[in-house]
């Protein structure tokens, strides 16, 4: 059976780079403290949109044409557009329909959005990756994620409005009969804080029926302890390495979701990945949602931790919550 492999991954984020002290003033004129959240989560800087004509799927774009650039390919070469995202441009039509039309894909190509929340790019590499082992016409794929969630966040609301960054993410997955590419992957899911995290707050349907003034279509956030995830996230890498006969020392990237440097140096240590192997990149980018993955393999592939053949582990958790985790012969 061929593989499907990551032919090639590149990025995209905003010119303007915010650190942590506008943050920490904004709040401290709201007399919220919010150092300690920042110093826990690893954050320093984030890269976030500051006009009117940059968002998700322009983002998106961005992202795709870098890595279709890098790659050497056009658009007329992709079977697949996926595009996930929480925080879509629009309901319809596709955004991912509208990726064609700016990469110019060609007539046969198949347009799909997906949304896991922040589990989203990891959820549709899986997903795709699966697809394309059905299904042999499809040969190329362009994978991307993209969120910007700063017109969505309450400013009130550390958690959100200080800890994300604004990016996109695009990988084209390819068909190669010589490679082994993914290898399994598994999902855990629980649903105990499924309402801890609302957006729109109080549903389309009420949107609709009585719209909402400049600033109130946010996200609705209850906070819990996000590391509830930490333990089950472990105890479904530790089977799907085993039941993959692959030892942690086999692993040359961790490539796990960046809402907390305590969450992946926890998964890390109860999986028994050293903690060098576990990208971060979290203080420089802050937490760009369902891209962050992939953002961290961007890094890795950059530097040279990753190399052809190295196996990378990828996981990460959506709200409500549902943990996502592959491996991948890169």
């Amino acid at each position: 059976m061929p593989g499907i492999r990551i032919k090639d991954i590149d990025i995209y984020h905003p010119s303007n780079k915010v650190g942590n002290d506008f943050f920490i003033q904004h709040f401290d004129e709201k007399g919220i403290e919010i150092r300690g959240l920042l110093a826990a989560l690893g954050r320093n800087t984030r890269y976030r949109i500051d006009n009117e004509d940059e968002n998700s799927l322009t983002m998106a774009f961005e992202a795709a044409s870098n890595v279709l650039e890098k790659a050497g390919l056009t658009g007329a070469d992709i079977d697949l557009i996926a595009y996930a995202s929480q925080t879509p441009e629009y309901i319809f039509p596709t955004n991912s329909l509208m990726i064609h039309r700016l990469i110019h894909g060609a007539s046969h190509t198949i347009c799909i959005d997906s949304n896991a929340n922040c589990a989203g790019m990891t959820a549709s590499v899986e997903q795709v990756s699966r697809q394309m082992m059905a299904n042999p016409r499809i040969r190329r794929a362009l994978v991307i994620g993209s969120d910007h969630v700063a017109p969505h966040a309450d400013r009130n609301d550390p958690v959100y409005y200080a800890n994300f960054g604004d990016a996109a993410a695009a990988v084209i997955l390819e068909r190669d009969e010589d490679s082994t590419g993914f290898i399994d992957s598994i999902y855990q899911t629980d649903t105990c804080v499924y309402g801890n995290s609302l957006f729109p707050a109080e549903g389309l349907a009420n949107l609709g029926r009585h719209g909402v003034a400049a600033g109130e279509f946010n996200v609705k956030f209850i906070p819990f302890d996000d590391s509830i995830c930490v333990d089950a996230a472990s105890e479904s890498i530790q089977t799907l390495l085993s039941r993959n006969n692959i030892t942690p020392g086999e692993i040359k990237a961790a490539c796990f979701s960046q809402l907390s440097l305590p969450n992946i140096l926890a998964v890390a240590e109860k999986t028994g990945i050293d903690k060098d192997v576990a990208v971060y990149i979290g203080d420089e980018f802050g937490y760009t949602s369902t891209s962050s993955p992939f953002m961290a393999l961007h890094r890795a592939v950059s530097t040279g931790q990753v190399i052809r053949g190295d196996k990378v582990l990828f996981w990460t958790v959506g709200a409500g919550w549902q943990n996502v985790a592959f491996v991948i012969e890169y």
